[in-house]
């Protein structure tokens, strides 16, 4: 699948997530200064998939499915900090997250399957994301972004 937009997300001196069926895009720039970000690319459509980082004394946290594999040969880390991925060796045959870019004194996290739906589950946006279902009588999202089949 072709790169064809592009979501910008940006944390300078605060924590912003991005959780839930949030976008359709497979291409992110993330920008942060001093905070972190969380970035649920569990419902991104088929294809691989881009992050470019540009961060300092900060931290990204990636909740991916279980398949996923990321690719961070073209990141570069300056500092103490790097990529934080557990689950590295087991994730084989889905789609590619690639980091690219810089990171300065700061780390990316991936998260995958159900530690990912846990870090989703326990946060303020969940409980906003079931309440807005229940007003609404629709399905919250946030838990499993994934589609409805």
């Amino acid at each position: 699948m072709e790169i064809t937009t592009t979501e910008r997300v940006e944390a300078f001196h605060t924590a912003t997530k991005k959780l839930g069926r949030w976008t359709e895009a497979n291409r992110f720039e993330v920008r942060a200064r001093r905070g972190y970000a969380v970035l649920d690319l569990r419902a991104v459509p088929e294809g691989d998939v881009e992050v470019r980082i540009d961060a300092e004394r900060s931290s990204l946290r990636l909740l991916l499915p279980d398949n996923a594999v990321v690719d961070q040969w073209d990141l570069r880390v300056v500092g103490r900090g790097g990529v934080k991925d557990r689950e590295r060796t087991i994730a084989t045959g889905g789609f590619t997250v690639k980091l690219v870019g810089e990171i300065r004194h700061g780390e990316v996290k991936v998260t995958r399957g159900g530690v990912a739906t846990l870090a989703a589950m326990f946060s303020s946006e969940f409980v906003e994301d079931v309440r807005r279902a229940h007003r609404e009588g629709g399905v919250p999202t946030v838990h499993d972004p994934r589609p409805a089949l």
